[in-house]
C-alpha cells in the first residue's frame, strides 16, 4: 500500500469516526451536558467572566493541530515557523506562567499566548494560510478576535505583561 493511501484512508477513517460521533444524540447530549458542567463549574469558581473564557478553551486543541501545521506549511516564514515552534514547546512544556494543574485558569496563559501568537504570525503571512489550516468549526479570525478581547478584559494585567513579555524572549 503506498504512503498516499495509507495516509487517504487514515483521514477518511477520522473523518466517518467524527461523523458517527456527530451523528449520535446519546454521544452528542453526554457531551452538550459534559460542556455544559465545565462552563457552569467555571463560572462558580472563576465568576462569570471566567465562565466566558471557558467555551474559548474548547478551542485550545483546534488551536494546538493549527500550530503544527503551520510549523510545516511552506508558505510559512522560518522567523514565523521559530515563533510557532515556540508556542508549541510552551504550550507542551510543564512550566507555565499560571500552572496547568489549576482546573481552567491553568489552561488561560497557554491560549492567550497561542491567540497572541498566532495574531503576530498573521501580521507576517497571508491570513488565507491560517484559514486553509484551520480546523475549527468556527471563523479563526473572528474566534482571534474575540478571545484577544475577553483577555484583554478578564486577565489580570500582571500575567497579560507576563505573557507579552514572552515573546520579547523568542522573537
Amino acid at each position: 500500500m503506498t504512503e498516499e493511501k495509507i495516509e487517504t484512508e487514515a483521514i477518511e477513517g477520522t473523518v466517518e469516526q467524527e461523523e458517527n460521533f456527530t451523528n449520535d444524540p446519546k454521544k452528542m447530549r453526554f457531551y452538550e451536558k459534559l460542556r455544559k458542567k465545565i462552563q457552569k463549574l467555571a463560572v462558580a469558581k472563576g465568576g462569570n467572566k471566567a465562565g466566558e473564557f471557558t467555551k474559548y478553551l474548547f478551542a485550545l486543541p483546534d488551536f494546538f493541530v493549527l500550530l503544527c501545521r503551520l510549523a510545516v506549511d511552506k508558505r510559512v516564514g522560518s522567523k514565523q515557523k521559530l515563533l510557532v515552534g515556540g508556542i508549541i514547546a510552551y504550550v507542551i512544556s510543564p512550566i507555565d506562567i499560571i500552572p496547568d494543574f489549576i482546573p481552567f485558569i491553568g489552561y488561560v496563559d497557554d491560549l492567550v499566548l497561542v491567540v497572541y501568537g498566532l495574531n503576530m504570525v498573521l501580521n507576517e503571512v497571508d491570513k488565507q494560510v491560517l484559514i486553509d489550516n484551520w480546523s475549527g468549526e468556527e471563523d479563526i479570525l473572528i474566534l482571534l478576535q474575540k478571545i484577544t478581547y475577553v483577555a484583554e478584559n478578564f486577565l489580570d494585567k500582571n500575567i497579560l505583561r507576563k505573557i507579552k513579555g514572552w515573546f520579547g524572549k523568542i522573537h
